[in-house]
């Protein structure tokens, strides 16, 4: 059975390359372009591992996303990674306080992602 990953980006371009590297390895992908419709989809479909933007429009950021979702049972042990144009210490720390298993700084290689998300996933 493959692995579920929940990518939320507000931009379709980071989506989209992400699943087209993704994708080409085995993996379902999931996509979300806020933080609400992030939420819900973890919810709805249980993903393996998340990959959040730490700044995306709208009620949540992937901080608020991640921060909600290690407050449930079911998210708990879950893999999330936090990507993010911000590349400051504290913006890494606050990312880690949140919850994040591991924070990436954009730009980013999609080689080294998918080999991150293939070492926490076995």
């Amino acid at each position: 059975m493959s692995k579920k990953i929940l990518i939320a980006d507000d931009q379709e371009m980071i989506r989209k390359l992400v699943k087209m590297t993704l994708m080409a390895e085995g993996f379902e992908l999931i996509g979300a372009k806020n933080g609400a419709e992030a939420l819900d989809l973890a919810r709805k479909h249980s993903p393996d591992l998340m990959i959040l933007d730490v700044m995306m429009p709208g009620e949540y950021n992937g901080i608020d996303v991640c921060r909600q979702l290690r407050t449930e049972p079911a998210f708990k042990e879950m893999v999330i990674l936090m990507l993010s144009a911000k590349t400051q210490i504290e913006d890494k720390e606050e990312g880690m306080f949140a919850g994040a298993t591991d924070y990436l700084v954009k730009p980013f290689s999609p080689e080294y992602l998918l080999k991150m998300i293939k070492e926490y996933l076995n």
